[in-house]
């Protein structure tokens, strides 16, 4: 869903005249899901092999969470700014919770279903947001909010993550889906994209169903490869890569996204987990770091104005982390390849970098624009 629902609070910058306090509020949430990147990388570096403090104790949630503390606590912070309705704020509270147990030491089932609490109110919240606007888009989303619930229900109730992971993945794929299919509106409606966008998003679903150790895997790959010939074909960002500053890189984080999401149907069609030594690890790092944090990249710089209440400027250092997060993603599917581990200790050490650089280009974007913002301020009469 977009930064901001017709009914909902507009999405912008922040006030000028005194503390937000929204962003009060808001700012604990996204203290922890940068709470679950720190805690996920460093547990995928001590996987990769580092020698880490606590390492061995985060491994088992490297991916929960990355999946959930991260990326669920930020679509329904995102989801409830959207619609603006005080309740819909309980999702990412309730996955930040989540995330707090988990860090503390408390049992997977504690975390587990916190967090499946947090997926059953962005579930519920979807589905009021197909109320109020029935849609395809809509209904991507609220799909998409009812795999993580799935994936979510399932691990606290003790799943090992591989035999989970397809509906994670369904829950990431879809958010990103639907919201690409609304923007696709702006543009002229081709015969036979909706049918064919629908295909996939059915084959991503019977996929995350079936499971990725069995044919779940050809048919989440088939839907994932569905969706980059949908996207490559329908979606804005072929005309934003013609345009410059923001939009062109918003286009090209994109597009980048996409050429690795079709990268990982077909490392599920030809590799699929259980008979490619590292079908598994490939297909999941090609989705999440190649294409969802691709996805993170290109909207950061809208969608934490909406959420935190900052102002930002887009700013050509961006580019620098984008190229380190693609590179890191080759690198660590070519070394998956070769069975080379020194690559893929270095993949994971550039992802890292890449994230850190990423940081510390939109710090330098918030000061560029409090800049802007004060010259404006001094020059105005």
């Amino acid at each position: 869903m977009s930064a901001a629902h017709p009914r909902g609070e507009p999405a912008g910058p922040a006030p000028a005249g005194g503390p937000d306090p929204r962003r009060a509020i808001r700012l604990p949430i996204l203290a922890t899901a940068a709470a679950a990147l720190l805690a996920g990388l460093w547990a995928g570096l001590w996987r990769l092999g580092l020698d880490l403090p606590r390492g061995s104790s985060l491994a088992a949630l490297h991916g929960p969470l990355l999946i959930c503390g991260l990326f669920g606590t930020l679509v329904g912070l995102e989801r409830a700014v959207a619609l603006g309705r005080a309740w819909t704020f309980a999702a990412p509270w309730l996955s930040a919770a989540g995330t707090v147990a988990l860090l503390a030491g408390a049992p997977q089932a504690a975390g587990g279903f916190a967090y499946a609490a947090a997926a059953l109110v962005l579930t519920a919240a979807s589905l009021l947001a197909v109320g109020l606007q029935p849609a395809a888009f809509t209904a991507t989303l609220a799909a998409g909010a009812a795999a993580w619930l799935a994936g979510c229900l399932l691990w606290a109730r003790g799943a090992a993550v591989p035999d989970l992971a397809g509906w994670w993945l369904a829950f990431l794929v879809l958010t990103i889906a639907g919201e690409r299919l609304e923007l696709s509106r702006l543009l002229p409606r081709r015969r036979g994209s909706l049918p064919a966008y629908l295909l996939a998003v059915a084959l991503v679903a019977a996929g995350a169903l079936r499971g990725l150790a069995g044919p779940g895997a050809a048919l989440l790959g088939a839907g994932l490869l569905g969706l980059t010939a949908w996207l490559a074909r329908h979606d804005v960002a072929g005309r934003g890569i013609r345009g410059r500053g923001q939009v062109r890189f918003m286009a090209a984080c994109m597009l980048a996204g996409y050429a690795w999401l079709g990268t990982a149907g077909l490392v599920l069609v030809a590799l699929p987990p259980g008979e490619a030594a590292f079908g598994y690890d490939m297909a999941l790092h090609a989705v999440l770091i190649g294409f969802v944090l691709s996805m993170v990249f290109g909207h950061a710089l809208v969608i934490l104005p909406a959420v935190a209440r900052v102002r930002l400027r887009f700013s050509p250092l961006l580019y620098g982390p984008l190229a380190l997060l693609h590179g890191a993603v080759a690198l660590r599917l070519g070394a998956d390849l070769a069975g080379w581990e020194p690559g893929r200790r270095g993949s994971g050490l550039a992802s890292a970098a890449a994230l850190l650089a990423f940081a510390l280009a939109l710090a330098v974007a918030a000061g560029q624009a409090r800049d802007g913002a004060a010259a404006q301020d001094a020059a105005a009469p």
